[in-house]
């Protein structure tokens, strides 16, 4: 298994800022203790997202924390990302893994127990389990009850992070769930100083555990 710390992980979204703010989020972040992210584009081109992912990973590797491109294997691989995440309705996790390499990260989007079974067996490093809460992002959600992120807890040995609408307000539903992290969009990118944002949800999780 590898050395993965999934405590704090940020999922971007530059719809919600200003163009010129997106990157400036993402090294708030990185200040505040982010320990993983995640860069998810639905609707770029591939070259604008391959521009911005470049642009990322650049802030990231100043900080020593690992850049995951959502869904795009191709994107990840072409600018030397440490992973990638793929949902329910992306790549399988087989053909990510085969496509990545055993030493990169592959993390996998599941709601049920079968689905982390079948993602783990696949050759998954970690899973995000959600939605926890309704969401402002453009990503469609659906709500999964706290019992079935336990349920899933319990039946993989890989890290678990919750996700959904998360903040450091309503993480406590999650106490004594088990998971290994928490995943945060908006609690971060829309945050008025990202930087206080992250490391106060952070807090908030670790005094949660």
């Amino acid at each position: 298994m590898k050395n993965l710390d999934t405590t704090l992980y940020f999922i971007t979204d530059s719809t919600s800022v200003p163009e010129d703010r997106f990157l400036p989020v993402v090294e708030a972040a990185c200040r505040g203790g982010a320990t993983i992210i995640q860069l998810r584009e639905k609707d770029r081109s591939t070259r604008e997202y391959l521009e911005l992912a470049k642009a990322t990973h650049e802030i990231t590797d100043r900080y020593g924390i690992p850049l995951i491109i959502d869904d795009r294997v191709d994107v990840a691989l072409a600018i030397g990302a440490e992973g990638v995440h793929v949902g329910q309705s992306d790549m399988p996790v087989h053909l990510a893994r085969k496509l990545m390499g055993e030493g990169k990260i592959i993390g996998a989007t599941t709601k049920t127990v079968p689905q982390a079974l079948e993602a783990y067996e696949q050759g998954a490093d970690y899973l995000g389990c959600g939605a926890i809460y309704p969401t402002t992002t453009h990503v469609k959600t659906v709500i999964t009850p706290v019992e079935t992120l336990k349920d899933v807890v319990k039946a993989v040995p890989i890290p678990v992070n919750a996700i959904g609408g998360l903040n450091k307000d309503n993480i406590f539903v999650l106490k004594g769930s088990g998971i290994a992290g928490i995943c945060a969009v908006s609690a971060i990118m829309k945050a008025a100083d990202p930087e206080t944002a992250t490391r106060e949800l952070k807090q908030a999780f670790l005094n949660m555990k």
